[in-house]
């Protein structure tokens, strides 16, 4: 396993920005593939700096991508989809989490590294039937926070950034929590001032 990683590992590094794309959505969909984004778009940030965007960008569509694919399949199968694939007790904790929580755990899975689970929430996520907009927003936000801040340790640090991520894996998750949470109060105020703003825009009809 650990060679076809290195080969896969090669081979993304030689295609560059497609390649991210390629390893971000077989990692966020049928596949997986712990780390080997972050440390590519860190190897590749370091290298060639004035591409920050483009090697940042990538994997982070690739991965909206892979999860979306994931969350259409559960969206269509529903629970049931999950119950096929997945032992009950799992399936039984993730919508427990997410009827308490709701897309919060979709985005902050999707900001921290393995072993945080991020895959079983997408599936939740879809048969739970969130709205596409709402599980893409919350994905984006997840996805870009994590590949960008990545990026920008590269910028600052080069390859020695996946020596500050290690030793400081804690101390950055909890940064990186602290910013999903202001981004989620954000999202939450707009969206109830937006349903209040429908509610009242019905009622004047």
């Amino acid at each position: 396993m650990s060679r076809f990683l290195g080969w896969v590992q090669g081979a993304a590094i030689a295609l560059g920005g497609p390649g991210l794309f390629v390893i971000a959505f077989l990692d966020s969909s049928f596949l997986s593939f712990p780390e080997v984004t972050d440390i590519l778009i860190v190897l590749l940030v370091a290298k060639h700096p004035e591409r920050f965007l483009w090697y940042t960008a990538l994997p982070t569509i690739g991965s909206i991508a892979g999860s979306y694919l994931l969350y259409a399949l559960a969206r269509g199968g529903g629970e049931a989809f999950m119950r096929k694939r997945l032992r009950a007790r799992h399936v039984d904790r993730a919508f427990a989490i997410f009827r308490k929580y709701g897309l919060l755990a979709v985005a902050i899975p999707s900001i921290l590294p393995p072993p945080v689970p991020f895959k079983i929430f997408v599936l939740t996520a879809g048969a739970a039937r969130v709205r596409p907009i709402d599980f893409l927003v919350a994905v984006s936000i997840g996805r870009g926070i994590r590949y960008f801040g990545e990026g920008l340790l590269a910028l600052w640090y080069g390859e020695r950034a996946l020596e500050f991520m290690k030793a400081n894996a804690r101390a950055v998750s909890l940064w990186l929590l602290a910013v999903v949470a202001v981004v989620a109060i954000v999202w939450m105020w707009w969206s109830r001032r937006r349903g209040r703003v429908d509610a009242s825009a019905g009622s004047s009809v």
